[in-house]
């Protein structure tokens, strides 16, 4: 008990909840630029593989193409390893990286 007479927190259990909110932290999967693809060949994945709509897969192509990068998804880890997977597949260069925050 502490000094005031509450029990304090279990260390394990606060380092579960510590594991608990990284584990709900939101996920990107990032497409960089690479020399290869066409800028049409990426619009055609992003729309088939996401089913994103010609103007936003447009947008994340010119992202790609101007900035080096876009993130093209967000969301659990798993789901945006198997996205990253997925671009591979399509001869895309994507990798996964935790938000920010």
């Amino acid at each position: 008990m502490g000094v005031t007479g509450v029990a304090a927190p279990d260390v394990d259990e606060r380092l579960d909840q510590r594991l608990d909110a990284r584990a709900l932290r939101p996920w990107q999967t990032v497409v960089w630029n690479d020399p290869v693809n066409l800028m049409s060949y990426v619009v055609y994945v992003f729309r088939t593989h996401f089913g994103y709509s010609r103007e936003k897969a447009t947008t994340l192509m010119l992202h790609v193409h101007q900035d080096g990068h876009a993130v093209v998804a967000e969301g659990a880890r798993e789901q945006m390893e198997l996205h990253a997977r997925a671009m591979h597949d399509y001869g895309l260069w994507a990798t996964v990286r935790e938000v920010d925050g």
